[in-house]
């Protein structure tokens, strides 16, 4: 995956955080959002969900975004 598309999959986790009640949650929605950056991109979905999900675990944990 590019760096290009690294910076896409990143984004589109953080401006559409999902964060949930659990760690579990905030992981599966952000491999989700991860996932789906990945496909319309051309990514590799896997290493898109994993991106995704590091990276809304930390936004939720470290209170970047506002979610409630």
């Amino acid at each position: 995956m590019s760096f290009k598309n690294i910076i896409l999959a990143l984004a589109a986790s953080a401006g559409l955080a999902a964060c949930g009640d659990t760690l579990g949650e905030q992981a599966i929605g952000g491999g989700a959002v991860g996932a789906g950056a990945a496909a319309l991109t051309g990514g590799s979905l896997l290493q898109g969900a994993a991106i995704g999900a590091g990276a809304n675990v930390l936004a939720c944990q470290s209170g970047a975004v506002r979610c409630n």
